[in-house]
Formats: structure tokens, sequence, C-alpha cells
């Protein structure tokens, strides 16, 4: 009696420190959009060897960001449209430069070199957000030898700012005779050419699509849906492959400039698609509906091949790879590479992936056998809990939703 009593309690402790962790992250991931959107930006760096001058900059900055940092007017961050932007950036190029030309320095050897604005800025869309493109001339004194590398160093948009944080510069360089792309951060600020730092250069993209996965709350949700709402490993299996298949192809797709769609659409279909798996699991736990199976029929189902799916199973397959294909197009956006395609390009690329699925597969085997463990000792109460974790991420996936579509997330 003692015994029963102790295992209940411990069941009942297990399920409560369950609810907690996961109402916790529900919680962290309603206040996260705004963060994970808004409270931060990309800068983008294409530099080449320029005719007529040593070192070609084309910087492609946020708009409205630019023109604060600059300490400019509310009329001239607040200009909506190509036409009223350029205008005011016309207006204040000089100090408009001042800005970039401090934040975005390039040296040869141990001496830095001289920019210049090459023509007047101009004004255009990156996914959706209104973004400036300021071309800079620097002339650079030749070495000794005639040759010498390149050191490339951004400080764009700093924290000490204060209007937004981490910011990442993405830069794509031919120059020193090397082609290769780079992500420079306030940690990491600087990268010089002609090196051969490829291996070091393809370690930070896996490291920034690591990072892009465990701190991106939409991407999260959305695997932890599939999660919950798998029942065998076979099934959870099948689901992050037809979900890793899916959005590697449009994430490739995309960052080379193959397809493109604009933010305002992929946003608020990858909120919805999150919305969408959970509430599936919330149907099938609904009262009235076929029982699904617990535990002791899943362990004593005679064992099926991995390929003998029924017809709920391609449906559900089917749902998880379309929306697959829609948040590849939201990882291309938050690389922002649309340079065309390049030996090195897709090599950064591929590391990226690599750098989500890595992340992907240990929450799925760090979160899977915990659920797993919960509906074998206490069935009643992971049913509960599978509810109740799929309730919350379906209503922050409507919330986020509604925000993208009405433009306040």
């Amino acid at each position: 009696m003692t015994t029963t009593k102790a295992r209940t309690a411990s069941r009942r402790g297990a399920v409560l420190a369950a609810l907690t962790t996961a109402l916790g992250a529900l919680g962290l991931a309603v206040g996260a959009p705004a963060a994970a959107h808004d409270a931060t930006t990309d800068a983008y760096a294409e530099v080449t060897g320029g005719d007529g001058a040593d070192v070609h900059v084309e910087l492609e900055l946020e708009y409205d960001l630019l023109m604060k940092s600059a300490w400019l007017t509310a009329e001239a961050y607040d200009a909506r449209g190509h036409a009223a932007q350029e205008a005011q950036l016309a207006e204040h190029a000089p100090e408009v430069t001042a800005y970039v030309v401090e934040r975005f320095q390039v040296a040869a050897g141990d001496e830095l070199c001289t920019p210049a604005l090459a023509g007047d800025p101009t004004a255009g869309d990156r996914g959706g957000t209104a973004y400036a493109t300021v071309a800079l001339d620097y002339a650079c004194p030749a070495g000794d030898d005639g040759s010498q590398t390149h050191t490339l160093f951004s400080a764009l948009f700093p924290d000490a700012e204060t209007f937004v944080h981490t910011t990442e510069t993405m830069v794509t360089y031919d120059l020193d005779d090397e082609q290769g792309s780079a992500v420079l951060t306030p940690s990491d600020p600087t990268v010089t050419t002609g090196e051969g730092h490829g291996g070091q250069r393809l370690g930070e993209f896996f490291v920034l699509g690591a990072e892009h996965l465990l701190l991106g709350p939409d991407h999260l949700l959305f695997l932890l849906a599939l999660i919950v709402a798998s029942r065998r490993l076979r099934d959870v299996v099948l689901v992050a492959t037809a979900f890793t298949v899916a959005h590697s192809v449009t994430f490739l797709l995309a960052a080379t400039g193959a397809v493109s769609a604009p933010g305002a659409v992929v946003e608020p279909v990858i909120a919805i698609s999150i919305a969408a798996v959970a509430a599936g699991h919330l149907w099938q736990q609904r009262p009235g509906a076929p029982p699904s199976l617990d535990v002791l029929e899943v362990a004593t189902e005679p064992r099926r091949p991995w390929y003998d799916l029924t017809r709920s199973d391609l449906n559900r397959l089917a749902v998880v790879f379309a929306f697959g294909l829609v948040h590849g197009l939201g990882f291309a956006g938050a690389l922002g590479l649309d340079e065309p395609w390049s030996w090195g390009l897709l090599g950064s690329l591929l590391v990226f992936n690599v750098g989500i699925e890595v992340v992907q597969l240990a929450i799925v085997a760090a979160v899977f056998p915990l659920l797993a463990l919960l509906r074998r000792r206490a069935p009643g109460a992971a049913r509960r809990v599978t509810a109740l974790l799929a309730a919350g991420v379906a209503v922050v996936g409507l919330f986020w939703f509604v925000q993208r579509v009405v433009g306040l997330g």
C-alpha cells in the first residue's frame, strides 16, 4: 500500500514537473515573437575588387533603422515608398555615409582604406522590409610586394544604440583571389580575405544554423507539435524526416535565388502551420473520437516495415511536408543570402542546414523519450499533458498568425 502511494506521488510529481516546464516554455514563446523578429536585424555586405578602387562594397541596411541610427528626424525614418525614401537618403547622404563608414571599415594589411560614397543610396525591399543600399569605394594602400590581404570589420547597429541587439552582418566576398561568405557578429566582427579560412567560416555557418533553430520560437514550437502528436518512434522519425527534406529543398532554392516569397506571406503561414499541427493532435483527442493506441497496444502491435503506411500516416506526412516547404523559406529569409549560385555559397548553405538538423535531432532525442516514459508510467496523465501542450502551442500559433497578418509582430 505504501509502495503504491509512493509510486502515485512520484508520478504526480513527474507530471507536475513536466507541466511546469512546458508552461514555462510556452510562456517564453508567447513573448518571443517581437524579440525574434523585430528586436534584431541583419545587415548585408557584398565585397569585391572594384573598378578604379581597391575594394567596392555594397551594403544593404534596414531603412528606418539606418535613419534612426544616423539620428535623423522622424520625417526621414518614417518615409514610405521607394521614391520618398530615396529622396530622404539623397538629402541626408552625408549623415548616412558618416554613420556607415564609421561602422563598416576595410583595412589593407595594417592600414585602413579610405572610403568614398559610390553613387546615390537607393531604396528597395528585402523579405518585405524596406532596405537601403549604400555603395562605397575603398582606396587602399598597396603593400610592398604589390599584394596583400584585406580585413573587413562591421560594427553596424551595435547594442549600445539600443534600437536593436545582436546585429549580424552577412558578408559575401570575391577578393584577394578568394570567394567566400562570413557572418560578422558583435563577438567576432572581422574577417580577413585571402587567408583560406574556409573551414573556420563554415563552422560559423554551422553555429548560425544551430542558433536559428534553437533561438527561433516558431520553428521550435512546430517541432514540439510534431513530437507531441507522435506515439511511436517510427512516427516521429517519419515526420521529422519529411520536415527535414521539405525545408531543406526550399531553403536551398530560396537562398540561391531560384524561388522567392515575401516574408509578409511566409511568416503568417509558418504561424498557422504551428496551430494546425497542434490542433490536429487535439482533434484526435476530442471526446467521442476513435481511441488512439495506448502504450501497451503500441508495444504489442505487430511490427510493420517503416514504408507500410496507412492513409492517415500518408495524410499526416503530406501536411508536414507542405508546411516544411514554407518553413524552408523562413530559414532562407533568416540567413538573407540571395547571391548567384556558387560552390562557396552552396557549402555555406549546406553547413547552415546541417546546424539546423543537428539541433532538431537533439531536441527529438531529448523530448520524445521523456514523453514515451510518461505515457508508459502514467498514460492518463500523459494524455492530459500532451493535450495541454498542444492547446498551448495552438493558441500561440494563432496569436502569432493574427499578429503577423495585422502587422503588429
